[in-house]
């Protein structure tokens, strides 16, 4: 069942991201489904299906089910798609691809999804700290640092919210090297923010600046730190 899984998803990545340029995106985006470069798509993932399958005609009705689907699916996105949705539909194709792959599995190799396993102690705990890391942390340190309001770090150019995605993102890393039990690398992910950090605080004209992103900098590492040693703790108990 899994190694069926793994050719399938194989045939997909080879068909939706390696042999994909861009420039037939952006003409499938522009024609719809009057691009050729659709066609083109759908032909080279029936040949990645093909190949992974080493021409096995067993999963013929697998390999129309995947071909037809796959077709279906992508002119419905590229009919969808407007400015500002690309990222929601985007996730949802491939959610929609992986569904396909697993009911095909399925249709040759039957199996049965224990919904327990979904909802063991461990996983709930997991997802409840990986919650806390991204959504929670970032509100708590919103409410902390709102004391503080810097009209020049406000009104520098830079992408919408990247602060918090930045932040987020750390704070994920942060986790997984205690999870994994490998401290050093939060020494590296400091000593690296501290690298791209510099040229915001030497051109900062008071400490104001440098007080700021400190405080932030702390605070995150710090709610990180507290929540993946309370995984650790909690685990033991399970």
């Amino acid at each position: 069942m899994l190694a069926l899984f793994i050719k399938l998803l194989l045939a997909h990545v080879i068909g939706d991201f390696v042999f994909q340029p861009l420039k037939w995106v952006k003409d499938k985006e522009a024609n719809k489904h009057r691009s050729k470069y659709l066609y083109w798509h759908i032909l080279v993932h029936l040949l990645a299906v093909i190949v992974v399958l080493k021409a096995d005609f067993y999963y013929w009705l697998g390999i129309l089910i995947i071909i037809v689907t796959h077709f279906g699916i992508d002119v419905l996105k590229l009919h969808l798609s407007t400015k500002g949705k690309q990222r929601l539909l985007f996730g949802l194709d491939q959610l929609a691809h992986l569904i396909v792959i697993a009911l095909v599995v399925r249709l040759y190799e039957p199996y049965t999804i224990d919904l327990d396993t979904l909802f063991t102690t461990q996983l709930l705990l997991f997802v409840t700290c990986i919650i806390c890391i991204t959504k929670v942390s970032s509100i708590i340190m919103k409410v902390i640092i709102s004391k503080w309001k810097l009209e020049e770090d406000m009104n520098e150019e830079s992408l919408a919210d990247a602060g918090a995605y930045i932040g987020i993102l750390e704070r994920l890393f942060v986790f997984a090297f205690i999870i994994m039990n490998y401290w050093e690398g939060i020494g590296f992910l400091i000593a690296a923010k501290s690298v791209f950090r510099f040229g915001d605080l030497s051109r900062a004209k008071d400490r104001k600046l440098t007080e700021y992103i400190l405080i932030g900098t702390l605070i995150s590492f710090g709610l990180a730190i507290a929540f993946g040693l309370c995984y650790l703790y909690v685990l033991e108990f399970i």
